[in-house]
């Protein structure tokens, strides 16, 4: 598996995809890993879809639920302290390694 840039907790904005969510923002809740897949991305608030339950015991009522799907890692950037999508590098300092926003150098 490769690395990924993106990490749970971090603010990003959506490159491409959907008219209705390209462009905004949000923060990532969860980043899904498959073994021999791409990796994917949860963002608070956004792409929403519509799903049709079955009663059950947890949701007896059942019914239509709202809730955030997937958006490939590729179609998301990573926000510097100015708004601005960035691209990420690294730097030592001290004994830790931390990322670095490429457009301002400050550390995420």
């Amino acid at each position: 598996m490769t690395k990924l840039k993106i990490k749970r907790g971090d603010n990003v904005i959506i490159t491409t995809g959907k008219k209705a969510i390209k462009g905004k923002t949000g923060e990532v809740i969860e980043v899904i890993r498959k073994e021999g897949k791409d990796a994917r991305v949860i963002v608070a608030g956004l792409n929403i879809v519509k799903k049709h339950t079955k009663p059950s015991a947890g949701n007896p009522q059942g019914g239509i639920v709202e809730k955030e799907a997937s958006i490939h890692i590729s179609n998301v950037m990573l926000i510097d302290k100015n708004g601005k999508a960035t691209k990420t590098g690294s730097k030592v300092e001290g004994d830790k390694k931390v990322r670095v926003a490429k457009t301002t150098g400050e550390t995420l």
